[in-house]
């Protein structure tokens, strides 16, 4: 099964950028649904941006028209570019994927361990 590590968290003033990464391995992403959720202290996991195999792509309402989710198959890996950041954007970051081409579900069974975003 496919495995999945993050990087590009950091700490961000208000407004700025980052841009996270998702690096499979064990699997290529091609054939794979791949989402981007977060997470802050004391609140439910948020599910922050979807991509279909086919390159369509969801998201949340919060981030709609600051984050754009991308894929390149061929690096096996998924992006995803935050701009404009806010506080309310401080969170762990996880990267998820789900064999298949339905993609609009929460049962996402391969989980990365998550990079930090804290904007301040």
């Amino acid at each position: 099964h496919v495995q999945l590590v993050e990087s590009g968290g950091g700490s961000v003033q208000v407004g700025g950028s980052l841009r996270l990464s998702c690096v499979a391995s064990g699997d290529t992403i091609g054939r794979y649904c791949m989402g981007w959720y977060r997470q802050s202290p004391g609140k439910d996991r948020e599910g922050v941006a979807v991509i279909d195999t086919d390159g369509r792509t969801v998201y949340a309402d919060s981030v709609q028209g600051r984050f754009t989710i991308s894929r390149d198959n061929a690096k096996n890996t998924v992006y995803l570019l935050m701009n404009s950041l806010k506080t309310e954007d401080t969170a762990m970051y996880y990267c998820a994927a789900r064999s298949g081409t339905y993609c609009y579900t929460a049962d996402y069974p391969y989980w990365g361990q998550g990079t930090q975003v804290t904007v301040s």
